[in-house]
Formats: structure tokens, C-alpha cells, sequence
């Protein structure tokens, strides 16, 4: 069946129709969840929630993006809900006021393992860990994490090239031990 049938029968609450829609996509979203929250049972139950309010909005799906994107969006934004949730609040910076310059180069002068990379990003605070996960894991754009995290584009560049530095600040002192 193809997806443009599947997603007409589900908005026609077919249920073996959002059954099947889930089985395509649980497991890829699962992973979204898994990469903010880090704990199975809150990942499946963001995972839960996240189809559940996709079920009850599917009408306000365009298919100006493919279905996918629009319910990883739903995933990133419950995750970073539930995150918030846990009292894990960001911190509101006016950042607006300064000028950013894009440096898309991320390369590392010496060999890092991917997993020390994944500890310092998870260690980032989280204002900064959302967006590098956005960012380079999500792939989203300043204007698109602009609007799931509320804050302006510039904040979001800002905390990028912010991240950034304090990663690369951190891997230094890992590989010089200083």
C-alpha cells in the first residue's frame, strides 16, 4: 500500500491503517527520542505520545514535507518537552544583540572516538546540547530549531559556534591532558 493510501485511511481512522503506519516508522523515531532522553521506557513513551498527537493532527498534514520529517518534528518536539518536563529548563539568554559568523568546519585535528564525542555532547548544558543535536545529529536548520526551541536564529548559531568551542575546548584537554 502506498503511503499516500495509508495516510488517507488512517485520517479516516482506519485502525490497521495506523497500525501499519506505526510499524514504518516506530523504530526510526524511537531512535530520535533515544538520542534526547537516553532512557528506553520515557523514549517509548515520548515515542506513544508523539503518535498519538500525530493520529489526532494528521488532518494538518500538507505533504508539503514528506511524513516522516513532519512526525520526527512531533518526536523532537515531545522529547524536548518531556526533557523540560524533568526540569531540565534552558536558560534564556538575549543573544540577539551580537553578530555571528557561520564556521561550518567540525573536523577534530587528532582521532576521536565517536563515543568520547557523544559523552561531551550529552555533558554539554542543555541550552547548547539541543541545538548541536538538532543541528549535526536531527539535521535541521538555524531556522528550524529557531522555531522548536523558541529562540531567534542568531541565538541558535550562537549557541552552535558556543557548543562548539566548549567541545573543542574539551577535546583538547583530552588529548593534551591539561
Amino acid at each position: 500500500m502506498l503511503l499516500v493510501e495509508l495516510i488517507k485511511k488512517c485520517k479516516a481512522n482506519d485502525r490497521k491503517a495506523q497500525m501499519m503506519l506505526y510499524s514504518k516508522y516506530c523504530d526510526g523515531m524511537f531512535c530520535v527520542a533515544m538520542r534526547f532522553v537516553k532512557n528506553e521506557d520515557d523514549a517509548e513513551d515520548i515515542l506513544q505520545d508523539a503518535f498519538i498527537k500525530a493520529f489526532q493532527r494528521l488532518d494538518q498534514f500538507s505533504g508539503e514535507v514528506s511524513f516522516g520529517a513532519w512526525l520526527k518534528r512531533i518526536v523532537v518536539n515531545r522529547s524536548i518537552d518531556f526533557l523540560k518536563a524533568q526540569h531540565q529548563k534552558t536558560i534564556a539568554l538575549d543573544e540577539g544583540y551580537m553578530h555571528v559568523t557561520e564556521d561550518e568546519n567540525w573536523s577534530v585535528e587528532h582521532e576521536v572516538d565517536l563515543e568520547e564525542i557523544k559523552k561531551l555532547i550529552s555533558a554539554l548544558p542543555e541550552k547548547y546540547k539541543y541545538v548541536v543535536q538538532l543541528f549535526l545529529i536531527e539535521g535541521y536548520d538555524h531556522s528550524e530549531i529557531s522555531e522548536i526551541l523558541g529562540i531567534t536564529e542568531t541565538a541558535s548559531r550562537t549557541r552552535l559556534l558556543r557548543a562548539k568551542a566548549k567541545l573543542k575546548e574539551e577535546l583538547k584537554a583530552l588529548n593534551y591532558g591539561t
